[in-house]
């Protein structure tokens, strides 16, 4: 892997920033790095994000937190390159500063709330969509931290997109990998790998917590509806001033209105409207749906980014 340990510093406008302490390349076009942030290190739980700023000219960009160490006074961030911001990212080098890192924001999981010892007695499994195993990480470390063994399950494209499967299997009870190209662990779909589990290894399961692209976790929520299994799901791929006042992640879970930035990220899975959620994030791909949202939010009263360019 490409590691880079860092000795140089950087300094922006005269006022010290926080420092990369290492960059790592996880698979094409996406990356992981280590921050120098005491006080979000200090204060961030499992489920929570945080928005990153690389200088003045930069878009806000919120990431769900990966890792941290209180006594490093790190955070761990991983994201995927896929606009001009994160492009910009992804140049920065070890020594360098981000302009801004706020957080932590957000809701921490709901399991982070619960008993110790009940939560130790349930069976649990976490399944991953490809970037989704960054904030899929931190909580099954946590759970591994008070005893709890949980099951978990990655997907991706292929071999080559997996991302922590090492960091993945130390902290795992059980962990199913699989691909959709079959070069590596079992072919198919996350959703096949579940079904699997429950109706062919008579797996029982008593939470499915499930993190990453809004289809997969669409299709997850279908399956565990079927099979009666609670499901929580992450709508922080919605996110885009991360701070609530533009309304770009307005999502109706359970009949009402929410906001994946300051009510989320996570939410009931059987709950969402996510044929709302999905036709949203589809008008954030283009200028013209960019604008559009941007007109319907200020005509409620928010004040929205989402039609101002730069990120995807």
């Amino acid at each position: 892997m490409n590691i880079m340990n860092c000795k140089i510093k950087k300094r922006y406008g005269g006022i010290k920033m926080y420092k990369i302490l290492s960059k790592r390349l996880l698979a094409p076009n996406i990356y992981l790095m280590d921050v120098e942030v005491p006080r979000v290190a200090k204060s961030a739980k499992p489920g929570q994000f945080v928005i990153v700023r690389v200088d003045d000219k930069s878009e806000r960009i919120p990431l769900t937190i990966c890792d941290y160490d209180r006594e490093k006074k790190t955070v761990t961030i991983v994201f995927q390159v896929v606009g001009a911001s994160t492009k910009k990212m992804a140049d920065l080098k070890c020594g360098d500063y981000f302009k801004d890192f706020a957080g932590p924001l957000g809701q921490p999981s709901e399991l982070v709330y619960e008993n110790i010892e009940e939560l130790k007695n349930k069976n649990i499994i976490f399944i991953a969509g490809g970037v989704g195993a960054a904030p899929v990480y931190p909580q099954v470390k946590w759970l591994n931290s008070i005893g709890a063994k949980v099951d978990v399950i990655v997907g991706s494209k292929s071999k080559e997109f997996l991302i922590l499967e090492e960091e993945m299997k130390k902290v795992a009870g059980n962990l199913y990998i699989t691909t959709d190209d079959g070069s590596y662990g079992e072919k198919g779909l996350v959703t096949e790998m579940l079904r699997k589990l429950v109706e062919k290894n008579n797996k029982s399961y008593d939470l499915v917590v499930a993190i990453g692209p809004m289809i997969m976790m669409k299709f997850v929520v279908k399956l565990t509806e079927e099979l009666k299994i609670k499901t929580v799901v992450s709508l922080n791929t919605l996110m885009v001033d991360g701070t609530g006042m533009c309304g770009a992640c307005r999502v109706t879970v359970g009949g009402k209105t929410k906001f994946a930035c300051v009510d989320g990220p996570e939410f009931d899975g059987h709950l969402v409207d996510f044929q709302e959620a999905m036709r949203r994030q589809g008008m954030y791909k283009t200028e013209e749906g960019k604008k559009l949202l941007e007109q319907q939010e200020r005509k409620e009263g928010h004040v929205c980014h989402v039609g101002l360019g730069g990120e995807e």
